[in-house]
């Protein structure tokens, strides 16, 4: 879009952001802003020449003077509209983009003074290095927690929920209870894992205790399958040893880190093909634990039909439900993208299952949600200048049993189909109306305890402050051989269902 002015005194020059934005910002047309001008104003626009909503709309940039109605707003020292949020991002996505547009953010440079940056995990790291020395002022608000890796990388992942168990177990806690075989009865979520090479000969060691099993190798800190591999035989790891020019086990420094876990060959299938669940978490303070969950999350399968067959372990279209892996199948359909809502999942189980086991494997998945977030709040920074929205994945097995696979940082906002955009979208509004109450200037002094009104399409998934409160904890230690795991009940006099305890 090309402004033309024709000053009649000396220009104001203003950073600003694109004056069609902001004239849309304060609900005018700007199509209409020459009948606007009122007749004693010095600085007439002339010509409006309009070519469509560029790239260029999105930047930022001087302007020789500006429409009148923005010039009545009141500026502050750098140039920039006050009271606008001045935002940032590393990440350039059209959902990210369009939502603060929407607000009226005004786009500034990481290297100006700015209120909201939406950053990859790379930039966090610089952001709040000790080498940088960069403190982070009230009105200035980032979208990951210092130390998320504690919860996002897949080794400190496991690390931490096994270092909670035995917490528990320490206290005595009924949440660590155990069946007659040493399995923990509410705390058995993830697949047992192991750190290569660091656990080799623990993994060894257990793989002899069952050597027609089948394992998943993942390097740590990577995403989207990149690095995975499947294997049943511990020929298979020594040969990927040796491929990564490491000898022995021993030494750590010398090999990217992976994971390897016990593969879940038993999913539950739809249609007869694999899937998982992606679903969306926002965390607005560890201590005390607060957190949401979105209700739009959705499915992703894979685009060929499952086989446990041993000949099929190295096809990546049968056992990896990411996306970037799916993309590249024959059988890929470009409209649904491979698809389900959660909703679509929870009706076709509710038919096939029925409502009341469903309803049973959802709080399920709340609860395994919950304990992870539990698990690293003791060693997570919760930094008051932080918030952080998660992509949880999820397997459900064919006994209808959830298993946590990995949470990931920075969940992809790349849309693979319609749908998939406006959900997208839809997510990164809500979140932005949680952490930035009212699009205004951020105060990390809030208690982020944003009203009912606001949350859209999250919903309060665990409130530490409240569970305190309502002393749910405490009844819980008080009443043994009360369920205590993940289950729900009914209230005869309201019919409604009860939180559970665990909330």
């Amino acid at each position: 879009m090309l402004l033309t002015f024709e000053p009649f005194h000396r220009p104001c020059v203003v950073k600003a952001a694109c004056p069609m934005c902001l004239s849309r910002s304060l609900g005018l047309d700007h199509r209409s802003q020459l009948s606007a001008v009122p007749s004693d104003c010095h600085c007439r626009m002339v010509t409006l020449r309009d070519s469509g909503r560029s790239r260029s709309c999105r930047r930022s940039y001087a302007l020789t003077t500006l429409p009148w109605f923005l010039r009545q707003m009141p500026l502050d020292a750098s140039g920039i509209m006050a009271g606008r949020v001045k935002w940032v991002t590393d990440i350039e996505k059209s959902v990210l983009i369009n939502n603060f547009e929407k607000r009226g953010w005004v786009q500034v440079t990481e290297n100006e003074d700015w209120n909201f940056y939406w950053m990859s995990v790379q930039t966090i790291r610089n952001v709040f290095s000790v080498e940088t020395g960069y403190r982070l002022s009230d009105d200035q608000i980032v979208n990951h927690f210092p130390n998320h890796y504690e919860l996002t990388r897949k080794d400190l992942m496991v690390k931490n929920i096994k270092r909670y168990r035995k917490e528990l177990e320490k206290e005595g806690s009924p949440l660590a209870e155990k069946d007659e075989n040493g399995k923990y009865l509410y705390l058995d979520f993830v697949p047992v894992t192991y750190m290569l090479p660091a656990d080799y000969n623990l993994f060894v060691e257990e793989f002899r205790k069952s050597p027609s099993s089948t394992w998943i190798m993942k390097p740590c800190g990577k995403a989207q399958g990149k690095g995975i591999f499947l294997i049943n035989k511990l020929s298979q790891i020594k040969k990927w040893s040796r491929d990564s020019k490491t000898s022995s086990f021993v030494s750590q420094s010398t090999k990217e880190a992976y994971v390897i876990s016990l593969y879940i060959n038993n999913p539950l299938l739809i249609g007869g093909r694999k899937f998982d669940l992606r679903l969306y978490v926002l965390v607005s303070t560890y201590r005390p634990l607060r957190c949401y969950m979105y209700k739009l999350g959705f499915c992703r399968f894979c685009t060929v039909k499952y086989t446990p067959s041993t000949s099929e372990l190295d096809n990546m279209f049968v056992h990896l439900t990411n996306v970037a892996i799916q993309k590249h199948g024959e059988d890929y359909n470009h409209i649904h993208g491979g698809k389900w809502t959660v909703n679509n999942l929870r009706l076709y189980l509710e038919s096939t299952r029925g409502r009341e086991v469903t309803s049973k494997l959802f709080d399920e998945i709340h609860w395994i949600i919950v304990q992870s977030l539990k698990a690293v709040a003791p060693v997570m920074n919760n930094d008051k200048h932080c918030f952080e929205c998660y992509g949880y994945d999820i397997i459900i097995d064919d006994k209808l049993k959830p298993w946590l696979i990995e949470v990931n940082a920075s969940p992809s906002l790349t849309s693979s189909t319609a749908n998939d955009r406006i959900l997208k979208y839809n997510l990164i509004n809500d979140t932005l109306n949680i952490a930035v109450p009212n699009g205004e200037i951020p105060d990390c002094k809030w208690n982020k305890s944003p009203p009912k009104e606001v949350l859209g399409n999250y919903e309060i998934l665990y409130d530490e402050e409240l569970a305190q409160g309502d002393g749910a904890e405490r009844e819980l230690r008080s009443r043994p051989g009360q369920p205590v795991g993940p289950r729900t009940g009914r209230s005869r006099d309201s019919g409604r269902n009860v939180l559970t305890t665990w909330k």
